[in-house]
């Protein structure tokens, strides 16, 4: 196995909560994800949850220096492991619901895209609340807001609920290809201009 699958699966055997894979998401599912970072421009992104950096190379081999890129990664050993390896990125250990708060702390308005590897399926209907009311705040009109979930667990009911939580949130949730070169198989969300708030849970 490469290191950072190792780490990867140890941080999960540590802490499967929030760890929400064994093993880091595939180059063409961080493709998938990552489609809606802007080739032009100086654009700020916003990362939830980023693991060893799946999704974090594709972003930065998008911008290619443009922007500011952060990062928002609770385990510390992820943290520092991604901060290693992406120099350039803006690596923080915390909460994602304290996003507002991290974007006002560097000065940054709002987000133009909000890429999220982060197991919301796993999450209680109270922990996705307060996630999905932090990615909000810092949504504009235009923000584009991904994330991802795994086929095969798509028909179950936690799965099923979050994507009514999506559904229920955002006026435009698309739905795209499932990415079979993933491990397992996976299909990514596009979502666009919330109603309001998330609401209280389902």
């Amino acid at each position: 196995m490469t290191n950072d699958t190792t780490l990867f699966l140890g941080q999960w055997l540590r802490s499967p909560g929030t760890v929400g894979a064994v093993a880091p998401s595939s180059r063409r599912l961080a493709e998938a994800v990552t489609a809606p970072v802007p080739h032009r421009g100086d654009p700020v992104i916003v990362e939830l949850g980023p693991g060893t950096g799946a999704f974090t190379a594709e972003i930065q081999r998008r911008l290619d220096g443009r922007g500011h890129h952060l990062a928002v990664e609770i385990n510390p050993k992820l943290a520092e492991f991604l901060s290693a390896r992406n120099p350039k990125v803006d690596v923080v250990v915390d909460d994602a619901v304290r996003l507002p708060q991290l974007l006002q702390e560097r000065g940054l308005g709002k987000a133009d895209v909000i890429v999220s590897g982060l197991p919301w399926a796993a999450f209680s209907s109270e922990t996705q609340t307060n996630l999905l009311n932090a990615v909000i705040a810092i949504m504009g009109p235009q923000t584009a807001f991904t994330t991802f979930a795994y086929s095969f667990a798509k028909r179950l009911p936690p799965a099923r609920r979050f994507k009514k939580r999506l559904t229920d949130t955002f006026e435009e949730v698309v739905l795209g290809r499932t990415v079979w070169g993933n491990v397992p198989p996976a299909f990514v969300y596009h979502a666009r201009r919330p109603h309001g708030h998330a609401g209280a849970p389902a």
